[in-house]
C-alpha cells in the first residue's frame, strides 16, 4: 500500500507538470510565428543597396552591381583575371545554364572539391544591416561550393535584400518552413586574430568573396 501511495504521489507531480492544452497551443503558435524581438538602432534601412554595399566593403568582400544575370559570366571573367586566377570554377546547379563558354570560363555545376580555386554560388538572401550572405545548406545548394574554394563569388538578386536578420529568418520560416540542416553566414572573408590578434584572411575558407548584386 505504501508503495502504491509513493507511486500515485510520483505520477500526479509529473501530470500537474505536463502542460495543459491551452498551453501547448500557444507554445506551438510561438514556434511558428515568434514575436520578433527589439531592432538594434539603424537596423531599418531605407537604403538597402547603400547600407548593404557599405558594410559589405568594410567587411574586406568586393562587389559589383550588375543589371541582369546575362551579364554575371563577363563580369566573373573581368574579376578572375584581374586577380590572376584560373578560369575554371565550379557553381551552383542553378547558374549551369549561364554563357560561361562564351566568356571564356570552364565552370561545373557541383559541388567543390579540396582543388577547387574558385566556387561560384548564389545566396538565400543578403543582410543590408551587416553586409552579410546566408546561404542554407541542401542538396542544390552544397555548402562545400562556399566553404572549400579560394575564392567564392556570390550572385546575389537585388530582390532578395533585406535590412536585417530577424527579416532573415522570417523570411526563411515563410519559405521553407523546417529549417534546412545548415544556415552559413557569410561576413567577408575567412579571417582569424588567434595569432598575435594579427587579422589573418582565409585561415578557415575563402580568401576572397566577391559579390555581383544583379538586378
Amino acid at each position: 500500500m505504501l508503495m502504491n501511495s509513493a507511486r500515485e504521489r510520483i505520477l500526479a507531480r509529473l501530470q500537474a507538470q505536463q502542460p495543459d492544452r491551452s498551453t501547448s497551443e500557444r507554445l506551438t503558435q510561438r514556434l511558428q510565428q515568434p514575436p520578433l524581438g527589439p531592432l538594434p538602432p539603424g537596423a531599418q534601412v531605407e537604403d538597402l543597396v547603400t547600407r548593404f554595399t557599405e558594410q559589405a566593403l568594410a567587411l574586406s568582400s568586393t562587389l559589383e552591381p550588375l543589371p541582369d544575370l546575362a551579364a554575371v559570366p563577363a563580369a566573373v571573367a573581368r574579376y578572375l583575371q584581374q586577380h590572376a586566377l584560373p578560369s575554371r570554377a565550379i557553381c551552383w546547379p542553378q547558374w549551369q545554364g549561364l554563357d560561361w563558354t562564351g566568356s571564356g570560363l570552364w565552370v561545373e555545376a557541383r559541388p567543390a572539391h579540396g582543388d577547387d580555386l574558385v566556387g561560384i554560388t548564389g545566396c538565400f538572401c543578403a543582410i543590408a544591416e551587416t553586409g552579410t550572405l546566408l546561404l542554407t545548406s541542401g542538396s542544390k545548394t552544397p555548402a562545400a561550393s562556399s566553404l572549400l574554394p579560394e575564392t567564392h563569388i556570390a550572385i546575389v538578386p537585388r530582390q532578395r535584400l533585406l535590412p536585417h536578420m530577424e527579416a532573415a529568418w522570417t523570411l526563411l520560416r515563410e519559405e521553407q518552413g523546417q529549417l534546412p540542416r545548415a544556415c552559413n553566414f557569410v561576413s567577408g572573408p575567412s579571417r582569424t586574430g588567434d595569432i598575435e590578434q594579427t587579422i589573418t584572411l582565409g585561415a578557415h575558407g575563402p580568401y576572397r568573396v566577391h559579390i555581383l548584386l544583379v538586378g
